[in-house]
């Protein structure tokens, strides 16, 4: 009688494995239970797991399903740059003056062209005016002139909907600084009624300090609220609600409304840190053919940018990289000099634009070999809910970067890592140094992808996508991080 149970109980094991469309060994039987947790009861979930080694499907769930992939999409447009640009690349800001600087280093004008760097924090633009004190700079007397039209003017993508102040929701320009957000530190008072202290970092004039929030009792209720405002040639940040009297510091991130405007101010605080008289306005414009050229400023290897991109999910970056394909894409394909045929008058070039970027990504997807049957490209970060990825997607992704002697150790480098860095800092803790992969998260939508490795040392490139789940996000992802669990066992 045991023996029929048992033969039963196998039975059904096998069909269970069987209906996710996979053959029936241990790993299948495990990944398949996983995927029933109550977490995840009534989502749309498309799973795919392939051994890096022999290319063999390893697990199978709706393999073709095309999801919305929340920032998954990163691992698209971080392959996708990787291959235009290089490892190495460095974006470039080009500076320019009015006329020659005078003997005491004076010079009128100073025009800042911006080339689309996406990682220039205020670290970077320290080290830019560094360098034009190091080339003898000592005085602006007329201002700055900064010059975004690298990029067209839309600064929020139309699929975004309403435009918050997160940090995340930054605006993307070719002029830019610190992703366009900030960071604002709260400080209670010690007893109720006493003033709430509070600073921004960067500490720059053209973010505006207004606060209005007052310290309460201990056990009373408690919120802070945080917003910003455009004034005449600033941005008020408005700090109100109320913080719990003798608690600790809290720290708010915030993006700004005008990228561009805020790079200026960022620079003109390093200008004058390095010794650098700037007077005069800030003007924002296109530098015309009259200004001279005073140096370039060469960024971060785009392998960092990279690398800041995954690991903490950095939604401006990819966004800049975007557009940066786009103006790369059309630059590229401009007849050569010396093709024999008369060249068009010269015109400028057409600004980077997401419409362009995310047409040049895909070609440069195509062309690497990546399976896009089915997929939907809107940004690059993965913010829009109009994006559409498949499992099969995302892993042939995967495979062709670990298989690519070009990039594939700066992409696999920029994975977050299971229970130590990144987005994974704080999740996956069973699976820690056995799994790196890509997060994702939106409202109803969760999504991780990436590589796992098990104790006999079998390598595995996977894609879990969930759309649509009923409980908490917290709960999502947990049952989440439990599928990817069974993969390192």
């Amino acid at each position: 009688m045991l023996r029929v149970w048992g033969g039963l109980i196998a039975c059904l094991l096998l069909v269970a494995a069987e209906s996710f469309g996979a053959s029936p060994d241990d790993l299948k039987l495990r990944l398949a239970t996983a995927l029933s947790a109550r977490a995840l009861e009534g989502a749309r979930i498309s799973v795919l797991v392939v051994n890096l080694d022999n290319g063999v499907v390893r697990f199978s769930h709706h393999r073709e399903q095309a999801l919305i992939p929340a920032s998954n999409m990163k691992i698209l447009t971080a392959l996708a740059a990787l291959s235009t640009f290089g490892p190495t690349h460095r974006f470039e800001t080009e500076l320019f003056s009015d006329a020659a600087p005078q003997a005491d280093g004076t010079i009128g004008v100073l025009g800042v062209r911006g080339g689309g760097d996406p990682a220039l924090t205020s670290e970077q633009w320290w080290r830019l005016a560094a360098d034009l004190r190091w080339r003898g700079i000592r005085r602006i007397e007329h201002g700055l002139l900064l010059d975004a039209t690298r990029f067209d003017s839309e600064r929020w993508h139309r699929a975004w909907g309403v435009v918050s102040s997160r940090a995340y929701n930054a605006p993307i320009a070719a002029l830019n600084a610190n992703y366009g957000a900030y960071g604002v530190s709260v400080l209670a008072g010690r007893r109720a009624g006493e003033p709430v202290e509070a600073s921004i970092d960067p500490p720059v004039r053209y973010l505006r300090l207004v606060e209005r929030a007052t310290t309460v009792a201990p056990r009373a209720k408690a919120g802070l609220v945080l917003d910003r405002r455009a004034v005449e040639g600033a941005e008020e940040v408005v700090v109100s609600g109320q913080v719990r009297a003798a608690s600790d510091p809290e720290i708010l991130y915030r993006s700004v409304l005008d990228p561009v405007r805020y790079a200026g101010s960022v620079l003109r605080m390093q200008l004058e840190a390095n010794g650098i008289e700037v007077a005069g306005p800030t003007r924002v414009a296109a530098i015309g053919s009259a200004m001279q050229p005073l140096m370039t400023f060469e960024g971060q290897p785009l392998s960092l940018a990279v690398r800041l991109f995954l690991k903490y999910s950095n939604n401006a970056i990819g966004e800049t990289l975007v557009k940066e394909m786009g103006v790369h894409s059309v630059a590229s394909e401009e007849p050569s000099g010396d093709s024999g045929a008369t060249p068009p008058a010269a015109s400028a070039p057409a600004p980077g634009s997401w419409s362009a970027g995310v047409a040049a990504m895909r070609r440069e997807l195509e062309a690497l070999g990546v399976d896009l049957t089915g997929v939907v490209i809107s940004d690059g970060s993965g913010l829009s809910y109009e994006n559409r990825v498949t499992p099969v997607c995302l892993v042939s992704a995967l495979r062709i970067a670990e298989r690519s002697f070009r990039f594939g150790a700066e992409f696999q480098a920029a994975l977050p890592i299971a229970a130590a860095d990144g987005t994974l800092k704080r999740r996956a803790g069973a699976s820690a140094a056995q799994l790196r992969a890509k997060t994702g998260l939106l409202t109803r939508v969760t999504s991780l992808s990436g590589y796992a490795s098990n104790t006999r040392g079998e390598r595995f490139a996977f894609s879990i996508l969930v759309n649509g789940f009923r409980k908490d996000a917290g709960s999502a992802m947990d049952a989440v991080d439990a599928i990817a669990h069974e993969l390192t066992r």
